[in-house]
């Protein structure tokens, strides 16, 4: 092992013991969840056609619901992405001509065509109506929050947790319960949804044990713990779900039908399994950011900083080292690994952008992963890990590449 990753290794020592007493604190409250739902190997069967009686999915969603402290989740392994999440939340609550006002500026990338484009079904064919209140020195702007809540119906707030393809940090749960309270003590009945994505089992607590109404995420994220195949999850108030789920399957039948020939064995078994791989996600971000802050790069977050999702930004005000940085990431990959990324114009995405994802589940970014856009100042975007060894031999291969 190199010099400077051993060095690091000591430095983030007590940091690690932190996200070790996390880790624990959430995988009490999973088992709890497991325990007081009864899960059972009945629950791990597939179902077919309808699937008016698959307790498979349905105990699924009250794990979940359970873990999120909320009245009831929506776990289907029909969501296909954390997009897709949003946007069926999006859809499920929002009529025409409503207001929705983003307190954490413009949503992720591909959220875009779902919030603006015309003619292809998105939140504006239906004139709802989007606004954005830009983050200021990565905090809430309570000033311009208050003055457009005063002056506008709004209703939904919508928070992204993550920092998407932004230089910030992502936020912390504390950040997010006081936006929430100075939201409902303007308007008590606005909706407040949050963007959960690559932020479940960071810290102990979820955004709607903190005052959202309403989350939402992908199981190729942190929560499927590298095992999940595909899927992904509502989690908030009872009716608010309903809604949600009526838009999912249909109105008539909500949440009481869907079925999943596959079975659940893998979605119970990741969720079981996240805490920990969550954990060894963030211990890899932040090896990552001491060794190369301590090489003069200019990393988000530093070690001293808060962690609020398993993202390491790295800027390189390069296009090549990032490219390169990227290359040797997918490297190491234990699936295509003999891959060489290059940028490309993915759907959903106004730049080029490279992505290193070797991965067991295509896509997934609780595993080790790495992408961005192709634009200036050229940031690598470095999440997952699902294991700290495996982070330190991407290091280290990181480090031959770029030096």
């Amino acid at each position: 092992m190199k010099k400077e990753i051993i060095e690091a290794l000591e430095k983030a020592k007590p940091a690690f013991n932190v996200l070790d007493e996390i880790s624990l604190f959430n995988q009490e409250k999973v088992l709890k969840s497991f325990k007081d739902n009864r899960v059972a190997l009945r629950h791990f069967n597939g179902t077919s056609g309808y699937g008016a009686d698959d307790v498979g999915r349905e105990t699924l969603g009250k794990v979940t619901a359970q873990i999120f402290g909320t009245e009831k989740a929506l776990v289907s392994p029909a969501i296909a992405s954390g997009t897709h999440a949003l946007t069926l939340a999006l859809f499920g609550l929002l009529r025409p001509n409503d207001i929705v006002l983003s307190i954490t500026g413009e949503p992720y990338d591909t959220l875009y065509d779902t919030i603006y484009k015309d003619g292809v079904g998105s939140l504006a064919d239906f004139n709802v109506k989007f606004f954005n209140i830009p983050l200021r020195n990565g905090s809430f702007d309570y000033e311009a929050i208050e003055n457009f809540l005063k002056n506008n119906s709004v209703k939904m707030v919508y928070i992204q947790r993550s920092r998407g393809y932004a230089w910030r940090l992502a936020l912390s749960i504390d950040e997010i319960e006081q936006a929430c309270k100075f939201v409902k003590g303007l308007v008590p009945n606005c909706i407040i949804m949050c963007d959960n994505c690559y932020g479940e089992f960071v810290e102990k607590r979820e955004p709607t044990e903190a005052g959202a109404d309403i989350c939402a995420g992908s199981f190729i994220k942190n929560i499927g713990g590298g095992i999940a195949p595909t899927g992904g999850y509502i989690a908030g108030r009872e009716d608010l779900i309903d809604l949600v789920a009526g838009r999912l399957t249909s109105p008539s039948v909500g949440a009481e039908v869907g079925s999943y020939a596959s079975g659940y064995r893998l979605f119970y078994q990741g969720i079981f399994l996240a805490p920990h791989v969550v954990n060894q996600a963030l211990k890899t971000c932040m090896l990552f950011s001491v060794v190369l802050t301590d090489k003069g790069y200019e990393v988000l977050p530093k070690l001293t900083d808060k962690f609020g999702d398993i993202v390491c930004s790295i800027k390189f005000n390069d296009s090549e080292k990032m490219i390169k940085f990227c290359q040797a990431i997918q490297s190491v990959a234990p699936v295509d690994g003999f891959v060489m990324p290059e940028p490309w114009q993915q759907p959903g995405y106004a730049d080029k952008v490279i992505m290193a994802a070797g991965c067991f589940v295509q896509g997934s970014s609780i595993e080790l992963s790495a992408d961005g856009p192709l634009r200036e100042p050229y940031i690598a975007y470095l999440q997952g890990g699902l294991t700290l060894e495996h982070g330190i031999l991407a290091l280290e291969k990181v480090l031959e590449s770029l030096l």
